[in-house]
């Protein structure tokens, strides 16, 4: 008797085998895997060049990032940075790549670096996706890219640290100019929104409340207080994240520092202790007030 089985099994091996090599995720897999991004090659709206590994570590370094960070990496390119977050600092990192065979093999660099546990690269367009929940973004893109997206990350939480390849922010003024050699790169820190009038309660020797008033661009600050009749400068206000601070000279000709806490229209913290008192024992002079007006 003649068997027809081994031939049936061989011919539907090579079949099988066929149609893998013709379809398009077979094709694509296969040709991934020993596909190599070029240096200078084109995306949608920039052209891919790798961040120095020197620059690259210094932006994470200047970031503060830790093993509690979150950091988006927007322009992801060949997943240096997201993979340095993790494997230096311990942080998870998700990366945003356009260009779907470089997010591929971005993908397959966070596997060979064994950080697949707290590493993920995604392809899409960073205009379309949602970074919000990120402690820490990275950024190469370019100048007229990071204007589009500022009002973006103008709006994430108080206190998210913000690095750039390069390129900045327009008149949002960077915090710190990182340079490494002849490589530059810029830090911010968004800023919460402070601007408009508060109500304050707490100012030593202050009857009732004063009316606090701020202009704010971005991190600058300029502003007024009204207290006992009198509207005065105030001197040097500034917000850093969550924590603004403002000073004025009050009737007593007497220098007074306020640090508080902002969380949305409301904010909590002290008059500072006068210096030179380390040894005595200060009464903590408790601050609060809420927005009333933008």
């Amino acid at each position: 008797m003649i068997s027809i089985t081994a031939p049936i099994v061989v011919f539907s091996a090579i079949v099988s085998l066929a149609l893998a090599l013709v379809s398009p995720s077979g094709a694509r897999a296969q040709a991934d895997d020993g596909w190599q991004p070029q240096r200078g090659q084109t995306g949608k709206d920039v052209m891919w060049l790798p961040t120095p590994d020197e620059l690259a570590y210094r932006l994470l370094e200047v970031a503060r990032v830790g093993p509690n960070d979150l950091v988006y990496d927007l322009g992801a390119g060949d997943g240096k940075i997201a993979i340095a977050a993790a494997q230096r600092h311990g942080a998870r990192a998700v990366g945003i790549e356009y260009n779907a065979r470089l997010a591929a093999f971005a993908q397959r660099q966070v596997e060979r670096a064994g950080v697949a546990d707290r590493v993920r690269i995604l392809q899409g367009d960073l205009f379309q996706t949602d970074f919000s929940s990120a402690t820490v973004l990275t950024l190469y893109l370019l100048d007229e890219l990071n204007q589009q997206l500022r009002p973006r990350v103008l709006g994430m939480k108080p206190g998210t640290r913000v690095v750039s390849n390069s390129f900045a922010m327009g008149d949002w003024e960077p915090d710190q100019v990182i340079r490494v050699g002849t490589q530059v790169g810029y830090y911010w820190l968004v800023p919460a929104n402070v601007a408009g009038e508060w109500l304050i309660e707490g100012l030593s020797n202050v009857e009732g409340r004063a009316k606090l008033a701020l202009v704010q661009r971005h991190q600058r600050l300029a502003g007024t207080i009204e207290m006992e009749g009198r509207t005065l400068p105030l001197l040097s206000p500034r917000v850093e994240g969550a924590r603004l601070e403002w000073r004025y000279v009050d009737s007593s000709n007497l220098l007074k520092a306020v640090r508080v806490e902002v969380q949305s229209d409301r904010l909590e913290g002290e008059m500072a202790p006068p210096y030179g008192m380390v040894e005595s024992i200060v009464e903590r002079i408790a601050v609060r007030g809420r927005r009333v007006g933008g």
